[in-house]
């Protein structure tokens, strides 16, 4: 598969740095690339989900993507077209967000597979942390022009505006640009890809590496989307629509994909899922006669990447049964922890502990608990679980619950 053509096609490419050179780069065998994430929270959204795709798509072209885990620039705070500083997290806080964060990053990736094409999580503080900070200005910082950093937009704007912007965020354009050298020497990395808000800093990081190495490296920007109303994907009501279905449930997660405009279905199939655009393009034709299957679909692919096929079956359930998002009597997904072992009346009892064990145990008995579909009718029976692992339970006609196993 050529990778380039096929971002071209599916809508990825907001900008490019040199399309020619790259694609001969990519046409030489096994490319590595990578793309940054802050650890900011304890998972991604949706708004995260086309450079996710953007990678897998990478992976599945024969290349090696990298996933870099801001360990370091967190610490920071990327002021890229926000209007005040971000709220600083300690050292542990990160820590723990990015535990969570690389199991959403294994959902869309193979990490250890034995190919050449294998995905790499790395993480920057393991460069920035132990960065001479005298030694860091003479080698590095010699590189950077202070007239040119203000004139990229993600500054000016704050600028414009008299916001505030703290010296911290006006360094973090340097350390992007560090962890693209770091990158290159310790990978061959030679692009990085992300938001078209990324532009500025990912420049930076093709001009330091030209500066050091005299190395050609390169960019590729996607577009940011927006719903109807003119918002960044990612949000519903206000409310982050997350990956983890520990903080959205599948349910909601596929109804949010359900909702999607009329006008974003095609755009969202070729971004978001990975149907071949022939069946995209039929299924949202001019007269409209699929465009609800069409949502449908959308639903049922993103939702199977992101949380697998198991919730989608889970997910046509509730529908079948008539749940719908405001009688659905959860939201974020439970979790459990596995410890020695979880017997099913001690799952009925954590996720009903308003019922006595006597009621409990005449449910299960009676047939009431099932997990993913399978009836469970012996109240010391242990399901056989896994960590990391999200399983749905259904107590009796109307309790249902998405729980995962920590």
């Amino acid at each position: 598969m050529d990778f380039a053509n096929i971002i071209e096609e599916r809508g990825f490419v907001h900008a490019c740095s040199n399309t020619i050179e790259l694609r001969k780069e990519l046409e030489k065998g096994c490319t590595t690339a990578y793309i940054g994430y802050d650890a900011t929270a304890s998972s991604l959204h949706v708004g995260h989900l086309v450079n996710l795709m953007l990678l897998r798509w990478f992976q599945k072209c024969g290349h090696r993507p990298i996933t870099l885990m801001g360990g370091g620039t967190t610490k920071v705070g990327d002021p890229s077209f926000r209007n005040a500083e971000r709220p600083l997290l300690d050292d542990a806080a990160i820590a723990a967000n990015i535990e969570k964060i690389k199991t959403v990053f294994r959902r869309f990736l193979d990490y250890d597979a034995g190919l050449g094409s294998d995905a790499i999580m790395a993480n920057n503080s393991f460069w920035l942390d132990s960065l001479n900070y005298l030694g860091f200005l003479r080698d590095i910082g010699k590189h950077f022009s202070v007239n040119r950093m203000l004139s990229f937009d993600s500054v000016k704007d704050r600028l414009d505006t008299q916001k505030s912007l703290s010296f911290l965020e006006f360094n973090y354009m340097i350390l992007q640009a560090y962890d693209f050298l770091e990158l290159f020497r310790q990978h061959g990395c030679v692009l990085q890809m992300g938001g078209s808000d990324q532009w500025g800093n990912i420049v930076n990081g093709i001009d330091l590496v030209r500066r050091v190495h005299g190395q050609e490296v390169f960019a590729v920007t996607t577009p940011l989307l927006t719903d109807a109303a003119g918002n960044k994907i990612g949000k519903s009501n206000g409310k982050a629509v997350w990956l983890n279905p520990a903080q959205t449930s599948s349910f909601e997660f596929w109804q949010y994909w359900r909702n999607t405009p009329d006008d974003k279905v095609l755009q969202f199939l070729k971004l978001f899922t990975e149907l071949p655009i022939r069946d995209c393009e039929a299924l949202t034709r001019k007269d409209g006669k699929y465009l609800n299957a069409a949502k449908k679909t959308l639903a049922d692919e993103v939702t199977a990447i992101c949380h697998g096929h198991i919730a989608v079956k889970h997910v046509h359930d509730l529908r079948m049964d008539g749940v719908n998002a405001e009688n659905l009597n959860v939201g974020a997904t439970q979790t459990i922890r596995l410890g020695e072992g979880i017997s099913i009346l001690r799952l009925a009892s954590e996720l009903r502990p308003d019922a006595s064990g006597k009621v409990l145990r005449r449910l299960i008995t009676g047939g009431g608990v099932r997990i993913d579909g399978k009836i469970f009718d012996e109240p010391a029976s242990e399901p056989p679980l896994e960590i990391g692992q999200t399983i749905f339970v259904s107590i009796g006609k109307q309790s249902r619950w998405s729980v995962e196993i920590v």
